[in-house]
């Protein structure tokens, strides 16, 4: 095993400031695990700390938190994961186990959690460090390709089981058709809810993607009345939740009148600044809760990967791009250029 491993480190905040470095490979002691990566995906979190909006990340860092990868050492005090176990891994690497938070393993509140990619080295490299009780075992039918989708995924589900309970009955509105909106649509689709998907002129490729994927209703919001479109399907209530997916401030305030009083809003996506505009009338007068959806936590894990494992998400459609870490750059290109779903960076091209 190599002693040294390159990693694509945010150096320091602000635009860019981002670099291939060398750096030893992660010395391993106690519940630690060492995992070779196989293949990380950019998340959207990914991008706002490569624009300097994200505040999150300790710098510098290597980035990278949706991965998946084969165990290649593990530390004195790991009893369950063993060299060579096919594995994922949940974001957290470590957390106060005191707060009452930590009591409930809702470690992605913990006040003193630290995630990787944000305030400990990542998976954007060759190895990754991560800690047994993070480690998930891959089921055999599931690829390394696929594996590195867990992590997003978790978020969705997260947001679709714990912070709200969507149910077969429910008609939603999904705005915003990347990744995690698409992953959103998949989850929905299984549980049979009715989905009606939101984009702009220029995701016309995605929104198609999203119908092939089992969207009720597709919606450009630039040239079509979602408003008309939802009180017409609704009878003039408004849907029983949204999930936005987008992080914009216009998305939002288009659709909080159209959820049906006493309905619910789920914000998944990350504004570009911390403060933005809300229609806080509608929000009031309409009785609805908004609710905010942060990460994932472990009872999201096994249900990710048993929706992968077993066909409900579209492994194949939703990676459109696979780039070499030594090439990571044209993998950011390609992500902010708004063509691709979902890329993912090669770590190990040679062995996996």
């Amino acid at each position: 095993m190599l002693e040294v491993m390159k990693g694509v480190s945010k150096q320091n905040p602000g635009y860019d400031k981002m670099e291939l470095i060398e750096l030893p490979v992660p010395e391993v002691l106690e519940d630690k695990v060492l995992i070779e990566v196989a293949y990380t995906g950019i998340c959207g979190s990914d991008i706002h700390t490569f624009k300097g909006e994200y505040a999150n990340p300790t710098t510098p860092v290597i980035l990278g938190h949706e991965f998946s990868g084969r165990v290649v050492k593990v530390g004195e005090e790991v009893t369950k994961i063993k060299v060579g176990d096919r594995v994922t891994s949940e974001t957290t690497f470590s957390v106060c186990n005191q707060c009452d938070y930590c009591k409930q393993k809702q470690y992605n509140l913990c006040p003193y959690r630290k995630g990787l990619g944000t305030q400990q080295n990542g998976s954007m490299a060759n190895y990754v460090l991560a800690r047994e009780e993070s480690v998930h075992v891959l089921p055999d039918k599931l690829s390394y390709e696929g594996a590195a989708m867990s992590e997003p995924l978790a978020c969705c589900v997260h947001a679709m089981y714990q912070v709200s309970k969507l149910e077969l009955k429910d008609v939603i509105i999904i705005m915003g058709p990347g990744p995690i909106g698409l992953f959103l649509l998949q989850i929905a689709k299984e549980v049979g809810s009715f989905v009606i998907m939101t984009g702009i002129t220029k995701d016309a490729h995605r929104l198609e993607l999203a119908k092939e994927m089992g969207a009720d209703i597709v919606v450009d919001t630039q040239v079509e009345d979602l408003a008309s479109i939802v009180m017409q399907v609704t009878d003039g209530y408004g849907v029983d939740k949204v999930y936005d997916a987008s992080g914009s401030s216009y998305a939002v305030n288009t659709s909080l009148p159209l959820v049906k009083k006493q309905g619910e809003f789920i914000q998944v996506g990350l504004f570009a600044k911390k403060i933005v505009d809300i229609d806080t009338e509608s929000i009031i007068q309409r009785e609805i809760s908004y609710k905010g959806s942060r990460s994932q936590n472990p009872y999201d894990w096994p249900i990710a990967i048993h929706l992968l494992a077993k066909g409900a998400i579209r492994i194949d459609e939703m990676i459109t791009k696979k780039v070499e870490l030594t090439h990571w750059r044209d993998a950011f290109d390609a992500v902010m250029s708004g063509n691709d779903i979902k890329v993912l960076i090669a770590s190990n091209p040679s062995v996996f």
